[in-house]
């Protein structure tokens, strides 16, 4: 199980901005907002920018308690120009698996999933 991520950005302003708006459907809000921006949801932070080079290939995903909040999540990155695919159900992995694709500042791939049946 994975406790918490660090991810690096070249814009470390834009990323935080980016990821405080897209993951407050998921109840996360920024917490840190030194050199290191830190987020948080009610089990703690977990999620973290530090200022540096981003990689160029990296996808990771945030599970969704539903699909409501998945497709939340797209919304709000579809208004800020990130959706690369749209919330859809994806059979070739599970009959449930939901997911919604956005792509962050720094061009890394990030997916908004949800397990669950509707």
């Amino acid at each position: 199980m994975i406790d918490h991520i660090e991810l690096r950005s070249r814009d470390l302003a834009q990323s935080a901005a980016f990821y405080a708006a897209v993951l407050t459907p998921l109840g996360y809000a920024q917490i840190l907002d030194g050199e290191t921006k830190g987020f948080s949801d009610a089990s703690g932070p977990d999620f973290f920018l530090v200022p540096g080079e981003a990689p160029d290939q990296a996808h990771y995903a945030f599970r969704a308690p539903d699909r409501a909040t998945v497709r939340a999540c797209c919304a709000v990155g579809e208004t800020l120009g990130a959706l690369q695919r749209p919330p859809a159900l994806a059979p070739h992995i599970h009959p449930n698996y939901y997911a919604g694709y956005l792509t962050d500042p720094d061009g890394r791939l990030v997916e908004f999933t949800c397990h669950q049946p509707a």
